[in-house]
């Protein structure tokens, strides 16, 4: 052996026996004082006896000290994790965040808030809700709540959800600050049920043709459906838009409800399969009141669940058209499991099949990363700005009742493509947007404008027609922008500079009127929208 080998040689030698030290000396240390068995013969064959064993070993032996409810609960977590990419645990602190929406209400005062310069600001009193009622309006500042002053103390979002959330029939005394006047008022408000509205902006988009903005499927979802379809159709609806764009999802029965109001007697909606669930079929009845109603639904690569089951169900049986880009895949049903500490855990237990037998759920063999990154692959494909850069093999075609080609294994794809808007699009326009600055100017704006505004524009109808952003106005959110560290670039304002104004005049009107504000602007130039209502027209 040469000199050079042996320099090789050496240090793996070496590393190779502090290795094996280590190890020895690992496992001499756990046979020391009669730990040469760590666990009891008696639990051997149990799998469950040996979690709570090992739990149990690294709560008395482990070298630091452990918190052991924090421990069991990453374990269920990793546990859940390895199984599919929707099964989770929920604990007992995130349990009501993370079922509210769910169940469409919370108990609470009823107020949208944002902190603003360290103080507690309402957007927006929820309508009928109990703050609404005694009078709190937006643009209130909260200064106080019972004897703790809340105004300049870095208070926290959370903070002031644990200050104002609380069980139904509890009171609770606010004090706010209105502009105009000098002493603070108070409110004895008696906390109460608040609705979590997910039907938003129902209105008739021209003379004859209703829209309807779902954002999630809560329990509650199809009775406000029914309350908005009620109200378009007394103003001579014959056509309907419902956009599920950026809709995640939710409750099953929600979707399958509103599904049955479009079809007619004994069409399948959806059915669920699992190994310890048997098939279950789910058929509409003879209810619908969309029956006659043309319908068009809008999704994109966000719409998941039961958006994708709504609109596999309407695909399917060739009772609309569906409008977008292929949304998200997610097939998977989950079965909610309370435990008596305020835990659960949400676990998946069965797939859906649209009608024509299609699974829409996308792979999730490669683990949750790929997963997750599989949305941004669909950018970098080029899959969002061309319908040809997306293959579905053979093995996946499927046909709807008239024969129509659909496939699965990946998303419902819609039958009209509509790509990525990216016109005016740029880097300054995005910063804008991802750091709230429009929303903060409009809400700046509004709040010291608010009384003058509602009364020169006193709907949001009026305040579309007649608004404009001026350029002085819209030179001052520029400026604003440039104080708020995003760097200015005339070239890209420049293109962008439509899109910015409507962004602005749309936030604005979204603090006076709410949602509908929001959406009876921005709706105007939406191609997917604008190719829908062609689409009925024909």
């Amino acid at each position: 052996m040469n000199k050079y080998n042996i320099k090789i040689f050496l240090p793996l030698l070496l590393t190779l026996s502090v290795v094996v030290g280590i190890y020895l000396g690992s496992y001499l240390s756990s046979t020391t004082g009669n730990k040469s068995i760590i666990f009891s013969k008696s639990n051997s064959k149990s799998s469950t006896g040996k979690l709570n064993e090992i739990l149990n070993f690294i709560e008395e032996a482990y070298v630091d000290s452990v918190d052991s409810k924090e421990l069991l609960e990453n374990s269920i977590n990793s546990m859940l994790s390895n199984l599919d990419p929707h099964s989770y645990y929920i604990s007992p602190k995130d349990f009501n965040d993370m079922n509210d929406p769910i169940e469409g209400s919370f108990e609470g005062i009823g107020v949208e808030f944002r902190i603003k310069d360290d103080t507690v600001m309402v957007v927006a009193a929820i309508a009928n809700g109990p703050s609404e009622k005694l009078g709190i309006q937006a643009g209130d500042r909260i200064i106080k709540v019972d004897t703790l002053n809340i105004a300049g103390k870095n208070i926290t979002n959370n903070d002031v959800i644990k200050l104002l959330k609380g069980p139904r029939g509890t009171k609770v005394n606010v004090y706010v600050k209105r502009r105009g006047t000098k002493k603070l008022l108070k409110f004895a408000i008696v906390r109460d049920e608040i609705p979590i509205y997910s039907v938003d902006a129902p209105y008739m988009i021209d003379d004859n043709i209703g829209y309807v903005k779902i954002s999630r499927f809560a329990r509650t979802t199809y009775a406000e459906f029914l309350t908005a379809v009620a109200e378009l159709k007394e103003k001579d609806m014959e056509s309907l838009i419902i956009d599920l764009r950026g809709n995640g999802g939710g409750v099953l029965s929600s979707a399958i409800s509103i599904a049955d109001e479009m079809l007619d007697k004994n069409q399948m909606i959806v059915y669920t399969k699992g190994r310890a669930r048997k098939k279950t079929e789910y058929y509409s009845t003879s209810k619908g009141i969309l029956k006659g109603i043309k319908i068009a639904i809008l999704i994109n690569e966000n719409s998941a669940s039961a958006s994708e089951i709504l609109a596999g169900a309407i695909q399917d049986n060739d009772r609309g058209i569906i409008l977008g880009r292929r949304s998200f895949g997610k097939g998977l049903v989950q079965e909610q499991i309370p435990w008596p500490d305020g835990s659960a855990i949400r676990l998946t237990v069965a797939r859906y099949y649209t009608p024509s037998g299609r699974s829409i759920q996308k792979p999730y063999e490669n683990g949750l990363d790929d997963y997750n990154l599989e949305a941004y692959k669909r950018y970098e494909n080029g899959e969002l700005l061309e319908a040809d850069s997306i293959h579905f093999p053979d093995s996946l075609k499927y046909f709807t009742k008239k024969g129509k080609v659909v496939y699965g294994g990946g998303g419902i794809m819609p039958d009209i493509f509509i790509p990525l808007d990216t016109v005016g699009g740029t880097d300054y326009l995005y910063q804008l947007r991802y750091n709230g600055i429009i929303q903060e100017f409009s809400l700046n704006y509004i709040d010291s404008r608010r009384k003058k505004m509602l009364e020169t524009y006193h709907d949001a109808v009026q305040f579309k027609r007649q608004f404009k952003v001026s350029n002085q106005l819209f030179n001052n959110l520029i400026k604003f922008a440039t104080e708020s560290g995003i760097e200015r670039n005339l070239e890209q304002i420049k293109k962008s500079k439509s899109l910015i104004e409507q962004g602005l005049k749309a936030d604005m009107s979204r603090h006076l009127y709410g949602n509908f504000g929001f959406y009876v602007i921005v709706n105007e130039n939406d191609k997917t929208i604008n190719r829908a209502i062609e689409e009925i027209k024909e």
